[in-house]
C-alpha cells in the first residue's frame, strides 16, 4: 500500500496512524483486526491520489497475507481449546480412577499420626542400613515412647504403635508428632502414616489429583508410597 495520496501525509483509523503505507503508532495492548486493516484501506482508498491510484494486484497480496495470518489464529486457537478439552478429560480420568482407593489404607507422608484408641501404623524411609529408632511426642513436645526398629536395610521400614508410652501406659487420645533417625544420627528420615482414603479430588495444575486420607488431610496422589 505504497500509493498514497501526496496531499494527506497521514490518515488514522481506530487510533491507528499510518504514515506513507506503514503504521507508525497503537495504542498500548491492542491488536490489529481485520476490521481496523479494512477500515485502514478504506481510508487509503478514499484519500488516494487519482493520478497514481492504488496497485490492485498489491491490494490482493496484502489482503491474502492478512486473511493467511486470520485463518493461522483460528487454527491456533483451534489447537488451544482442543489441548484444554483434552487436559479436562485426562484430569477427569486421574479422579475416577483414584476413587477405587477410597476405603484402602495408603501409606503417605506425615510427620503427626493421630491415636483413637487403635494401633497406628507407619513407615520409615531408611537412607542406608542401620539401627532405626522412632520417637514419639505428644503436643507439649514431651518424649512419649521410642520404638527400636532395629538393623533396618535401606527402604521403607515397618512400625505400628498401640498407644502405649515407655512404661506400658495407655495415652491419651489426640495428635501425636513422630520422628525417626538412623543409627544415633541426628539427621532426621522421612516418616509416613497409614490411613484411610475417604474421598478423593482435583487440587488443580500443581497439587494435581489428590487423597484425602483419614486423620491426615489431602495428599497429592503422587506421595502415596504404598496401598494395603
Amino acid at each position: 500500500m505504497s500509493a498514497v495520496s501526496s496531499n494527506i501525509n497521514s490518515a488514522s483509523v481506530s487510533g491507528l496512524s499510518l504514515t506513507g503505507s506503514t503504521v507508525t503508532t497503537a495504542p498500548t495492548g491492542t491488536t490489529m483486526t481485520q476490521s481496523d486493516f479494512l477500515q485502514l484501506l478504506t481510508t487509503q482508498l478514499q484519500d488516494q491520489d487519482p493520478t497514481q491510484p492504488m496497485d490492485n494486484s498489491q491490494m490482493a497480496a496484502e489482503l491474502a497475507q492478512f486473511a493467511t495470518l486470520s485463518t493461522d489464529q483460528n487454527i491456533y486457537s483451534t489447537l488451544q481449546t482442543m489441548n484444554s478439552n483434552m487436559s479436562s478429560g485426562l484430569q477427569s480420568s486421574q479422579v475416577l480412577g483414584a476413587s477405587n482407593l477410597v476405603g484402602k489404607q495408603v501409606l503417605v507422608p506425615s510427620s503427626t499420626l493421630d491415636y483413637s484408641g487403635s494401633a497406628v501404623s507407619g513407615g520409615v524411609n531408611v537412607t542406608s542400613p542401620g539401627d532405626v529408632v522412632l520417637t514419639i511426642q505428644d503436643s507439649n513436645g514431651n518424649t512419649v515412647n521410642t520404638i527400636d526398629l532395629g538393623d533396618q536395610s535401606a527402604g521403607l521400614a515397618q512400625f505400628s504403635w498401640n498407644g502405649t508410652d515407655s512404661s506400658g501406659n495407655a495415652v491419651a487420645n489426640g495428635t501425636y508428632t513422630i520422628s525417626a533417625n538412623n543409627g544415633g544420627s541426628t539427621a532426621a528420615l522421612s516418616t509416613y502414616v497409614s490411613g484411610a482414603v475417604t474421598g478423593v479430588g482435583y487440587g488443580g495444575s500443581t497439587t494435581g489429583t489428590y487423597l484425602q486420607v483419614a486423620g491426615i488431610g489431602g495428599v497429592p496422589l503422587s506421595q502415596v508410597a504404598q496401598i494395603n
